[in-house]
């Protein structure tokens, strides 16, 4: 009797066979890649970064260490952000020259803490009559300063793959004719003055012109990938589908608003929509819902997905990471079931604002995305005013 023939595994299949051999026989590595301390021309700097060219990179971790002082004899306050503005822009560039990632210090920060459900970096109090709580300074930043020098220790983790677990958006690094490019920007107006909108500052003064000053910035990078990828006979053994797809982290500013109308923020094409967050910078202000009629996210033929009021969208947020992200904050999770755009526009968000304190006032958007690297370099742009 002849045998009939043996369907192949999809492609699909291929790719989890792939996926869990990679993570089950590699060796997950840590490396310091980059260190160096600058004293001076610090605000603005700069930094760029290249990969190393081994292994399938799942992230990065970037370690910042500074020196803060007065310049005079004013009182620094800390802002509703502090250290997590310490970078105003991360880019990172992949081996095929596309910009994966082009975002704020204060995206990257809330994002791992929304990915962790916990403040990350954070110690919490606890019971325990044994001294496990915050014993190290992982996360420092002073609350406010009028004397000396003051440090400051904050981290940004910079994800490549989506999960330790799902490799979608993976790089496999170990190639000789492509180089990747991590840059970081230190804020140059993370000092600001009294009177002055501190939302995206880390320490404000208590006087127009005595701006806080850095000492000392020490930059460390680490570089996380896998190594001993399992060969084959053609080869390393990789999730290719997970290699053709990226992660993309971007931001955008919108302006223009408008007192109790709808503000549509339109979805770009191409992409599924992890998670957005949303700062209402009013004027200045950071207010805990008491400026936002209510959110909801539109189809093009203008059903709402949902149509709730701040204090609910906080509540939503509250159950994911156990606690209240900063007032002003906005956290709207999609990964369950990812916001999927096939046109510019056929999903977005309405925002109606029942407070636009003046022309100033603005949303500070954050996006996380998953798309097709053969899709997305024809897609459009995210929404810009």
């Amino acid at each position: 009797m002849a045998k009939s023939p043996q369907t192949a595994p999809n492609p699909q299949q291929q790719n989890n066979y792939a996926r869990a051999a990679v993570l089950a026989q590699s060796l997950n590595m840590w490396q310091q890649i980059f260190q160096n301390t600058y004293a001076s021309a610090i605000p603005g700097r700069v930094i760029n970064i290249p990969f190393q060219n081994v292994g399938l990179i799942k992230r990065f971790l970037v370690k910042i260490e500074a020196t803060i002082a007065r310049s005079a004899a004013e009182t620094q306050t800390k802002t509703t952000f502090g250290p997590a503005n310490l970078l105003s822009q991360v880019v990172l560039t992949d081996l095929n020259n596309n910009t994966r990632i082009n975002t704020t210090g204060w995206h990257l920060h809330m994002l791992a803490t929304a990915r962790r459900q916990g403040a990350y970096g954070a110690a919490f109090v606890n019971n325990s009559p044994i001294s496990i709580g915050a014993n190290y300074n992982v996360i420092v930043s002073p609350p406010q300063f009028t004397a000396g020098n003051q440090s400051i220790v904050m981290y940004y983790e910079i994800p490549i793959a989506y999960s330790d677990m799902d490799l979608r958006g993976a790089i496999y690094a170990n190639v000789v004719n492509a180089t990747g490019n991590l840059q970081i920007t230190v804020n140059n107006n993370f000092f600001v003055g009294s009177g002055a909108d501190a939302t995206l500052a880390g320490y404000q003064s208590s006087t127009a012109g005595d701006l806080g000053t850095f000492s000392s910035l020490k930059v460390t990078v680490y570089q996380n990938y896998l190594d001993q990828i399992p060969m084959t006979n053609k080869g390393p053994l990789l999730p290719y589908q997970d290699l053709g797809q990226v992660y993309l982290l971007n931001n955008t500013v919108v302006t223009g608003l408008s007192q109790n109308q709808d503000i549509p923020i339109p979805y770009a094409n191409f992409r599924q929509f992890l998670s957005t967050f949303l700062i209402y910078d009013n004027a200045g202000a950071l207010n805990a819902g008491t400026d936002i009629a209510y959110f909801a996210l539109q189809t093009a033929n203008y059903t709402n997905i949902f149509k709730v009021d701040p204090i609910t969208q906080a509540l939503f947020a509250r159950q994911i990471i156990g606690d209240d992200f900063p007032a002003g904050m906005y956290y709207f999770d999609s990964r369950n079931k990812p916001i999927s755009t096939i046109q510019y526009g056929n999903q977005q968000l309405v925002v109606n604002a029942s407070n636009v304190a003046g022309a100033t006032s603005q949303f500070l958007m954050g996006y996380e995305m998953i798309a097709l690297q053969n899709q997305i370099t024809g897609a459009g742009s995210l929404f810009a005013s």
